[in-house]
C-alpha cells in the first residue's frame, strides 16, 4: 500500500472556518450535514500531501517528519485514513 497514490476528489473544497478544518462536497445540497467532514490537524496535513503524485510511503515520511512519529504508527494510522476518506468519496486512486 505504500506505493499507492491518491488524489483530491476535486469535488471537495477544503476550508478553514473558525478555527475547523473542513471537506465539503461540492456537489451537495448544503442539508445534506452528514456529507462535511471535520479534519483534525494531522488529517488536514494529509490533505495537502495528497497531490497524485505522492506515494503513501513518501507522506507518512513527511509526517514522520513533522511529529516525531514512530513509522509503524504512522502508517496504521494513514491506512485508515485513507480508507476513509476513499469511502467518503473525498479521495480517488491515481
Amino acid at each position: 500500500m505504500k506505493d499507492a497514490v491518491y488524489r483530491k476528489n476535486p469535488n471537495m473544497v477544503f476550508r478553514e472556518i473558525a478555527g475547523e478544518m473542513i471537506l465539503v462536497p461540492i456537489n451537495r445540497r448544503a442539508d445534506e450535514a452528514d456529507s462535511i467532514f471535520v479534519l483534525n490537524e494531522t488529517g488536514a496535513l494529509v490533505w495537502e500531501f495528497t497531490d497524485g503524485v505522492r506515494s503513501l510511503g513518501r507522506i507518512a515520511e513527511m509526517i514522520m517528519e513533522e511529529y516525531l512519529t514512530e513509522r509503524e504508527t504512522v502508517e496504521k494510522d494513514l491506512e485508515k485514513y485513507i480508507g476513509d476518506m476513499l469511502s467518503a468519496g473525498a479521495l480517488e486512486a491515481v
